[in-house]
């Protein structure tokens, strides 16, 4: 029998080795899914610090996400009742409007009115100053996300290395067979894909809420520059 005959008889559809895996329904036990729970057990230790990184970064982008949102309620119309209470003389009308709204805008214009009648430079430097503390409270926690965008994977890598050694122990002790080298090797696939994962979500939760801080910040700006500029005005 020729070289190609044996080939064909062993590969082809009707294999014994292919029919020996049939359990009856047509569907052989190498293409059954896998439930996402059994998987994450393969992962080996590194999911556990995955699975905290996980947890986190959810957390940190909801309550960011919202305390942001906050940031931007209020906004509409805000400055223009405000120069208009200051430029009737309504100076403590206005700063109570600003204590009335919640938003980095406000409280930077209420710490400017609260400076009325000093020199410009003092009224510049304290409304900056509660811009700097604005913007830090807006960031805070986001350090976390690009750590966790960059460490992730990291982790996951470290857990492919970490499988593959198992597999080529098991293969130097036990010689190359499936049974012996699957557990490894499931190991490291496992915990690249759940790296990856984390990493991209933990990436594109950062750079969303940067976008959204950004937003705040050019808020921040404008009524400020509104402010400084109604100051300023001949007669003011």
């Amino acid at each position: 029998m020729s070289a190609l005959a044996i080939l064909l008889q062993t590969t082809g559809p009707a294999a014994d080795t292919l029919s020996s895996l049939d359990n009856g329904t047509g569907v052989t036990e190498m293409t059954k899914d896998i439930p996402v729970w059994d998987l994450v057990l393969q992962g080996g230790w590194a999911m556990i610090p995955l699975a905290i990184l996980s947890v986190m970064t959810i957390y940190i982008f909801v309550e960011r996400l919202l305390s942001i949102n906050k940031s931007l309620k209020d906004e509409k119309g805000f400055m223009v009742e405000v120069k208009s209470l200051l430029m009737n003389g309504k100076v403590d009308d206005a700063r109570r409007l600003c204590a009335a709204t919640n938003n980095p805008a406000a409280r930077m214009v209420e710490k400017g009115i609260s400076r009325i009648g000093k020199p410009m430079r003092d009224i510049v430097s304290s409304i900056e100053n509660v811009g700097k503390l604005e913007i830090y409270q807006l960031e805070k926690r986001l350090s976390f996300l690009a750590t966790t965008a960059g460490v992730a994977p990291m982790i996951g890598f470290l857990g492919t290395t970490l499988g593959m050694v198992k597999t080529f122990n098991a293969m130097k002790f036990n010689g190359v067979e499936i049974a012996n080298l699957s557990g490894g090797i499931m190991e490291a696939m496992v915990t690249t894909i759940a790296g990856l994962v984390v990493g991209i979500i933990a990436y594109g939760a950062y750079n969303y809420l940067v976008a959204r801080v950004d937003k705040v910040i050019h808020s921040m700006e404008g009524a400020s520059i509104e402010f400084l500029d109604l100051l300023n005005e001949p007669g003011s």
